[in-house]
């Protein structure tokens, strides 16, 4: 399979891509200047905020893998223009050069209200406030409007193999206020690489699906596996599912993860 990958070189995408092409696809992965590509892929070098110049690298592809994202910037404009706009761009080339291709994009379980009354589901109607799981909302939108083949996976929290995010927790919960008995949904990478796979294989074709490990972790606890502590609380919690997402239905539809829970990823030397 001739696979597209953007965001090649973040946080998701430089543990995916290697994946991919032992495999045994050919991938091509989109890279900003001066960045290199995993070995075994073929570089394509360009900006998503570029319109029109992505037919020639989309041209005769099986499936886009579309990563690249905007996350964590003060620059709300600067969010809504990568995750919106640059999907807008990269779905008219696709629309363009390879129509019949299947067009993956990863989205964030960050979607869902924080006053939510269970774990967000798919079918849940939402209203981001934030810039970034609002922008990722409306490119899902534009995505399912476009004709094309597609799925959008809603990742958790996405963590291990020494990507640093776990370390980079602590600071982002203290300016969010978030309780410590506030938990998360969490998802390895090797997870990550299982439900697109799982993707890939047709089976999640025009479905929204949360990807999700088994076993939601609070804040707290996340803190400490970082390598930092969290001040404790008795306060009531007031957004009980907020960070929460239901994975039944990427279960009902054959994902099961490897990692099943954070403490597993500990024992197993896999954080």
């Amino acid at each position: 399979m001739v696979i597209l990958l953007t965001g090649g070189s973040g946080l998701v995408g430089t543990r995916l891509l290697p994946r991919l092409i032992a495999d045994g696809h050919e991938c091509r992965a989109l890279l900003r200047a001066g960045k290199e590509a995993p070995r075994g892929a073929h570089r394509v070098e360009g900006d998503l905020l570029e319109p029109g110049a992505w037919e020639a690298a989309v041209s005769g592809v099986d499936a886009v893998v579309h990563l690249a994202a905007q996350f964590r910037s003060q620059d709300e404009q600067a969010t809504w223009s990568v995750n919106h706009q640059g999907t807008r761009h990269l779905i008219a080339a696709v629309q363009k050069a390879a129509p019949a291709a299947r067009f993956l994009m990863a989205s964030t379980s960050m979607i869902y209200d924080v006053d939510g009354a269970r774990p967000g589901l798919e079918e849940d109607e939402a209203r981001p406030s934030l810039a970034y799981p609002a922008s990722k909302l409306a490119a899902e939108a534009d995505l399912r409007a476009s004709g094309l083949n597609w799925s959008i996976l809603r990742l958790s929290f996405v963590y291990g193999e020494q990507d640093g995010h776990l370390e980079s927790l602590a600071p982002l919960l203290a300016q969010f206020q978030m309780h410590p008995a506030g938990s998360f949904s969490l998802i390895h990478h090797r997870d990550v690489a299982i439900a697109v796979r799982l993707a890939l294989s047709g089976v999640l074709d025009r479905k929204i699906v949360n990807i999700v490990d088994e076993a939601p972790t609070t804040a707290y606890e996340l803190v400490q596996f970082g390598g930092a502590e969290m001040a404790p609380s008795s306060e009531p919690l007031v957004h009980p599912w907020r960070g929460r997402a239901d994975g039944a239905l990427a279960r009902s539809l054959g994902f099961q993860p490897s990692v099943r829970t954070i403490h597993q990823a500990r024992a197993e030397g896999l954080l």
